[in-house]
């Protein structure tokens, strides 16, 4: 299972969307929580879930996605769904997150992080730098991994320095290139992220400021004052 979901740089997404059309994956199944976004996603002017997991079996993999960075109080249920209904169907998973470049000439550098001692193995075999020092994975992926590191389920995590403010393609491509075709069994043709990294970063773009005027809509209503009320 590789992990798609958004956050720094999109990189994530980026990537598990590249790797989902590209493998020609099918819709496997969707989570839904009352802890996620009331809004309808939609795509080609078809409606779809929020939370998708997309599925094949040549190669035998399967990536999870969302339209749009989930709160924290989502976290704990898409974390139990994982584990309760997914981690049967695969033998390892493979988290993707962004981590701020601190310089231009960061930006691709990838290091890994394993929950197991066979994945620290496939790592160094791959040549991947393991992350140095001491750190904390935060948001979505980091609640995740801490599941998955509970419960015994082989993850690896390759953090790739991204752009500190905008949705990264290039980022996304390095993370792929360096880090997982070396761990898995299949190649992506990554051209696109540099030919279309315009394109694909004002589409993400978009998405997020859609996702944060609804929010803003969303909140406005709450907080509006409200006349009193009658009932017969």
């Amino acid at each position: 299972m590789i992990e798609g979901l958004p956050g720094h740089g999109l990189v994530a997404a980026i990537a598990a969307d590249l790797i989902t059309r590209q493998l020609d994956l099918d819709l496997h199944g969707n989570v839904i929580s009352a802890d996620f976004p009331q809004i309808a996603s939609f795509k080609d002017g078809r409606t779809r879930d929020l939370v998708r997991v997309y599925a094949g079996a040549d190669p035998d993999v399967m990536t999870l996605q969302s339209d749009v960075a989930l709160p924290g109080q989502s976290f704990r249920a898409l974390s139990r769904c994982i584990l309760d209904d997914l981690a049967e169907e695969f033998s390892r998973a493979v988290f993707l997150a962004g981590a701020p470049a601190a310089s231009e000439s960061q930006i691709g550098d990838v290091f890994g992080i394993a929950t197991t001692d066979a994945i620290e193995s496939q790592l160094r075999a791959a040549e991947i730098e393991p992350a140095p020092g001491i750190g904390l994975l935060g948001g979505i992926t980091g609640a995740l991994v801490a599941e998955c590191n509970r419960a015994d389920v082989p993850a690896a995590v390759l953090v790739v320095k991204a752009n500190l403010y905008l949705p990264d393609p290039a980022a996304a491509r390095a993370v792929i290139e360096h880090a997982l075709e070396p761990l898995v069994d299949f190649d992506v043709d990554t051209t696109e992220l540099e030919a279309q990294a315009d394109q694909i970063r004002s589409q993400m773009e978009q998405i997020a400021q859609h996702y944060q005027q609804i929010a803003e809509a969303q909140q406005a209503e709450i907080d509006e004052p409200r006349g009193p009320t009658m009932y017969q």
